[in-house]
C-alpha cells in the first residue's frame, strides 16, 4: 500500500494542475471563442461555399496578427490598470475618443442584432412553428438577464465551456474526406481573384477575426481580473510582472489558435460539402446547416442550432459588454461586470440599450444571414481606426514604460494597421464604383 502513495499523490497533483490551468485561462480563451460568433460562422461558411479552399490562407495569415493585437490590448490593461477607451481618453483628443466609441457602439449593436436574428432562425429549423419575433425577444431578454444578474466570475466560468460546441466543425473536416493536399496548398499559398465580391468577403473575414469589440473586451477584462484579485484602484493595478505577462501570452495564443483552428475547419468543411455540391451562395440558416450533415445526418439542424445558440450567448455579452466598457470609461462612469446592477446603473444601461437596438434591427426586414456578413464587414471597415490607437498606445514608452512594444511587435502591429486599412479602403472604393 505505501508503495502506491507517491503515484497517487502524483495523480492528484496532476489533476490539480490541470484544474488550475483550466481555471486560470479566461480572457484569452473566452475572447477567442467569442470571435467565432454566429457572424464569424456565417462569414467563414460563405467563404468556403463561395470559393472552396481558396481563402483558407486567411486562417493562417490572421493568427499572428490577431494574437499580437490581443496581446497588445491585454498588456495595455495589465500595465496601465485602465481599459482601452480610458487610455484613449487620457492621451488623445475627445474627438478621437468619441469617434472610436460611437463606431464601436454602432457596430456592436448591429452585430448583436444579427446574432439574435440567426439564433431565432436556427431554432426555427427544429421548431418551424415558433414565432421569429418572440424567439428574438426571448433570446434578448435571456442574454440581458444573464449579464445583469450573474456576476462576471460566475458567468465567465461557464462561458469557457460553451466553446466546445465549435468543435463540431473540426469533426466534419475529418469525416467529409477533404483533399488535404489541395487544402494545405491554399493555406500556405494565398489566392486572389480581386473581384468586388471577394474583396468584400475578405474584409468580412478580417473584420470578424480582428474585431474591434474584442480589443475593448480584452483590455477591460484584464483590468477586471485584477480588480477581482483585490486591486481596486488604478495605482494598485499599475505595473505587471514577467510571470503574469507570460501567463497572459499563453492564454491569448491558446484562445486565438482555437479561434483560427475553428475558422480553418468551417471554411474547409463548407468547401468540401457545399461548394463541391454546387451550393455556392448561402442565403439561409438551413443552407448553412447542411455543412454539418456528413457528421450529423438528420441531426444536422440540431447540431447547427446548438452551435449557433452556444456561440451567440457567448458573443452577445462580449459585444454588449465591450460597448458598455467603452462608453462608461469615456464618461468616467463606474463600470464592471463584477458590479451589481444597483452599483453601476449607467454601465448596465448601455448594455441594455445596445441589446435593445440589436433587437429592433431584426424588425427592419434585413435577411439574417446577410446581416451577419454585413456586421463582419462593418467591423472590418472600422478596425483600422481602433488598431491605430492600440499600436500607438502599446508602443508609447511614456505610457507603457519597460513593457512597450518590442521591435518585431511594433513592425507587425503597424503592418496590421496598414493591411486592414488597405482592405477597408478597397471595399469603400468598390462600393463607389
Amino acid at each position: 500500500m505505501p508503495n502506491n502513495l507517491p503515484e497517487n499523490n502524483l495523480s492528484r497533483n496532476s489533476l490539480k494542475s490541470k484544474r488550475s490551468f483550466w481555471t486560470k485561462i479566461g480572457p484569452g480563451i473566452t475572447t477567442g471563442a467569442a470571435d467565432d460568433d454566429p457572424s464569424g460562422i456565417a462569414t467563414y461558411s460563405q467563404a468556403g461555399a463561395r470559393y472552396g479552399f481558396q481563402l483558407l490562407w486567411l486562417s493562417l495569415f490572421t493568427l499572428p496578427l490577431m494574437a499580437l493585437v490581443q496581446e497588445m490590448c491585454a498588456r495595455i490593461g495589465m500595465v496601465t490598470g485602465r481599459g482601452l477607451a480610458d487610455n484613449i481618453r487620457l492621451h488623445y483628443s475627445r474627438w478621437a475618443l468619441y469617434t472610436c466609441v460611437f463606431l464601436l457602439f454602432v457596430a456592436n449593436s448591429f452585430n448583436i442584432g444579427a446574432d439574435l436574428g440567426v439564433m431565432a432562425k436556427s431554432l426555427q429549423l427544429l421548431f418551424p412553428n415558433l414565432s421569429f419575433v418572440w424567439m428574438v425577444i426571448i433570446f434578448a431578454v435571456i442574454s440581458l438577464l444573464l449579464q445583469v444578474y450573474l456576476s462576471y466570475g460566475f458567468y465567465a466560468k461557464y462561458l469557457k465551456y460553451l466553446t466546445i460546441s465549435l468543435l463540431a466543425y473540426v469533426f466534419v473536416g475529418f469525416i467529409v474526406g477533404i483533399d488535404w493536399s489541395l487544402a494545405f496548398r491554399f493555406t500556405f499559398w494565398p489566392a486572389f481573384n480581386f473581384s468586388k465580391e471577394q474583396i468584400f468577403l475578405i474584409c468580412g473575414i478580417l473584420g470578424t477575426t480582428i474585431s474591434p469589440y474584442l480589443f475593448f473586451w480584452q483590455t477591460s477584462q484584464e483590468v477586471e481580473e485584477e480588480i477581482l484579485d483585490g486591486k481596486e484602484t488604478v495605482i494598485k493595478r499599475r505595473g505587471v510582472s514577467r510571470r503574469d505577462l507570460s501567463a497572459m501570452r499563453w492564454d491569448i495564443w491558446l484562445g486565438m489558435f482555437f479561434s483560427n483552428l475553428v475558422m480553418f475547419f468551417i471554411i474547409a468543411a463548407c468547401a468540401a460539402t457545399l461548394f463541391s455540391s454546387g451550393l455556392t451562395n448561402i442565403n439561409s440558416a438551413e443552407q448553412a446547416a447542411l455543412a454539418l450533415q456528413p457528421i450529423a445526418g438528420k441531426w444536422a439542424f440540431l447540431l447547427f442550432t446548438l452551435g449557433i445558440l452556444g456561440t451567440g450567448f457567448l458573443a452577445i455579452p462580449v459585444l454588449a459588454g465591450s460597448a458598455a466598457y467603452a462608453v462608461a470609461e469615456s464618461f468616467r462612469w463606474r463600470e464592471g461586470l463584477y458590479l451589481k446592477f444597483r452599483q453601476a446603473y449607467s454601465f448596465y444601461f448601455v448594455i441594455i440599450f445596445s441589446v435593445l437596438i440589436g433587437l429592433v434591427i431584426n424588425f427592419l426586414g434585413i435577411d439574417s444571414i446577410q446581416a451577419l456578413i454585413y456586421s463582419a464587414v462593418l467591423n472590418g471597415l472600422i478596425s483600422p481606426i481602433m488598431l491605430f490607437f492600440i499600436v500607438a498606445i502599446s508602443g508609447n514608452k511614456k505610457i507603457m514604460g519597460e513593457w512597450t512594444n518590442r521591435i518585431l511587435t511594433r513592425v507587425l502591429g503597424w503592418l496590421t494597421v496598414l493591411i486592414m486599412g488597405l482592405v477597408s479602403f478597397s471595399v469603400l472604393i468598390s462600393l463607389l464604383i
